[in-house]
C-alpha cells in the first residue's frame, strides 16, 4: 500500500537521527514538506543538504522561546501545518527514585513531556485553521511498565498517554486528531546508553542487560527505528483518519521492563 502525503505540511522534532530522521524521509517521500528541528547542528545540516523538500533549524525543545522560533521559521517554510510529531527526547538519569536530583528530574520532564505540551499549544491554532490535521507523540513501553532506576523517564511517559488523550478529545470537534506511539526497545545509540547505564546500576555486564531486555520480548528482537517511523506515516495519513486517542505499542511483544 503507498501512502500519499502530497500538499500536506509537517514539523518534527529531534528529526537528525533515529525514528526522527526515518520519520522525515518518509513523509518526504510521501510528498510531504517537512520542518525539523534538533539539537545536532551537523545532523540539521545533514538532513538539509540529503532529503528532498525540506528545511530544518538547531532548537532545544526545553527552551519555551526556541520552540516560538521554530513555529515561527516553520509557518515562513510551510505555509501552514497539517501534521505535528513530538519525537524530541531523553533517557534522563539512571538511579533509584531517592538518588535522583530535582533538577536532572526537571529536565527530563521538559524534553519528554513539556516539549510535547507546548508543541501542541502551538500546534493547535495552527492546524485548526488548516481545516484538521495529525499530532503524533512519542511515548515508550516504559509510558505502560514500571521500569526501575528510570522514575522521570518513565513518568514523562505515562503522561505522555494523558496529554494524547485529552488532546484528541478536547480537539476531536476540530478534525485534529492525536496519537501516541509506544515503541519497544529501539535499535541504535539511545538505548546502548540506556543498556550502559542499567548495567552499571545493576552491577552486570551490557551483553547481560541486553539479552535481559532481548529475552522479554515475544519476537526475541528489537525493533527499528523505520518500524516507528512507518507507524507515524500511517496514522498521519489519509488511511489512518479514524484513529484518534490511541497509545499504540510498536515492541516485539514486549512483556515488561523490569
Amino acid at each position: 500500500m503507498e501512502i500519499d502525503l502530497k500538499g500536506k505540511r509537517a514539523i518534527i522534532t529531534a528529526a537528525a537521527a533515529g525514528i526522527g530522521r526515518e520519520t522525515a524521509e518518509l513523509f518526504s517521500r510521501a510528498g510531504a514538506k517537512v520542518f525539523m528541528c534538533d539539537i545536532d547542528a551537523d545532523g540539521v545540516e545533514r538532513a538539509r543538504t540529503e532529503i528532498p523538500n525540506l528545511d530544518g533549524m538547531v532548537a532545544d525543545v526545553s527552551d519555551p522561546a526556541a520552540l516560538a522560533t521554530l513555529f515561527e521559521r516553520a509557518d515562513a517554510f510551510l505555509g501552514g501545518l497539517d501534521i505535528m510529531v513530538n519525537n524530541a527526547g531523553s533517557s534522563g538519569p539512571t538511579a533509584p527514585i531517592h538518588e535522583v536530583e530535582l533538577d536532572a528530574w526537571r529536565a527530563c520532564l521538559d524534553i519528554n513531556l513539556t516539549s510535547a505540551f507546548l508543541c501542541t499549544q502551538h500546534a493547535v491554532p495552527r492546524l485548526r485553521k488548516s481545516g484538521g490535521g495529525s499530532i503524533v507523540n512519542l511515548s515508550s513501553a516504559a509510558g505502560k511498565f514500571g521500569f526501575k532506576f528510570r522514575s522521570p523517564y518513565v513518568s514523562a511517559k505515562w503522561a505522555i498517554v494523558g496529554l494524547t488523550r485529552t488532546t484528541a478529545l478536547e480537539y476531536g470537534p476540530d478534525g485534529i486528531r492525536c496519537n501516541c506511539i509506544q515503541p519497544g526497545p529501539v535499535e541504535g545509540d539511545r538505548i546502548d546508553r540506556v543498556i550502559k547505564g542499567q548495567a552499571a546500576t545493576r552491577g552486570i555486564s551490557e551483553n547481560q542487560m541486553r539479552d535481559e531486555m532481548v529475552s522479554i520480548t515475544s519476537l526475541r528482537q528489537f525493533v527499528s527505528a523505520r518500524d516507528i517511523a512507518s507507524m507515524i506515516l500511517y496514522l498521519c495519513s489519509p488511511v489512518g483518519s479514524r484513529i484518534t486517542g490511541q497509545a499504540i505499542s510498536i515492541d516485539s511483544g514486549l512483556e515488561g521492563l523490569g
